[in-house]
């Protein structure tokens, strides 16, 4: 019995028990920061998967018969799949549909207008992968130095215990110094997944992109200089297409 009471006067819940409001706020702050960290990574981590096999469609939007069809296949990867809102907008202005008619954007031309809206699709779609990486950031950087002044704190009423008890013996020292640094050890488990998951999540948002910015070039290029173009050349040049048929 007297072995289990021992035991007992050491570790988290005697650190707790013997905490004031700082240690407290400290404690709670770094378990709301691993709580919010793990929510971001396994968030993210779901999104990169759906953004990876939204990706894989767009071989299957070039081999459509056509682009409503292509976009369908798009769609059929996640109904907010980047690829397919890219070709939406770029098949929405090809047609001047209403989303733009009557606007300023109309002014533009065609061309430009298309590759302004392209470029406000990838200006959204990088804003939503950005989300949450400067909170991994910030506790992968703050995390650490939260735990430190944690210890610290510990440490120092710690010390103040013994001063006022005047019991300055090893066991009498061990116990409240190892419960104080507790506080690191938490702070430094924080981080370190914050850290590894923002390093891993940049580096997957630069190749996503890169491939996006690739297929709204090609979209760009399918709709301005492609086969649409082609059956709008007689509104350019009315004269040459009446010159052609009177010659055939």
């Amino acid at each position: 019995m007297q072995e289990t009471t021992q035991e007992n006067a050491f570790g988290i819940a005697h650190l707790w028990a013997q905490g004031d409001t700082v240690s407290h706020t400290v404690a709670i702050l770094i378990v709301v920061m691993s709580i919010a960290s793990w929510y971001l990574i396994l968030a993210k981590a779901w999104d990169w998967w759906r953004l990876r096999k939204a990706a894989k469609a767009v071989g299957a939007f070039w081999a459509a018969g056509s682009v409503a069809e292509g976009i369908d296949k798009l769609r059929d990867a996640g109904e907010d799949s980047p690829y397919a809102q890219l070709a939406t907008q770029a098949n929405c202005c090809n047609h001047d549909c209403e989303t733009v008619t009557g606007r300023l954007a109309s002014h533009f031309d065609p061309s430009e207008q298309m590759e302004r809206a392209l470029r406000q699709q990838l200006s959204t779609t990088q804003a939503g992968m950005e989300d949450g990486l400067t909170f991994l950031a910030t506790t992968g950087a703050t995390a650490p130095f939260v735990g430190l002044f944690g210890t610290v704190w510990g440490i120092y009423h710690a010390l103040v215990a013994i001063g006022m008890t005047g019991q300055a013996a090893l066991e009498k020292i061990a116990g409240p110094v190892g419960e104080a640094l507790i506080m690191t050890a938490a702070g430094l488990a924080v981080a370190l997944p914050a850290v590894f998951a923002y390093n891993t999540f940049t580096r997957v948002n630069r190749v996503i992109l890169a491939d996006l910015d690739a297929f709204a070039h090609d979209l760009h290029a399918f709709f301005t200089v492609g086969k649409p173009m082609v059956a709008n050349s007689a509104q350019i040049h009315p004269m040459r297409a009446r010159a052609a048929a009177e010659a055939v």
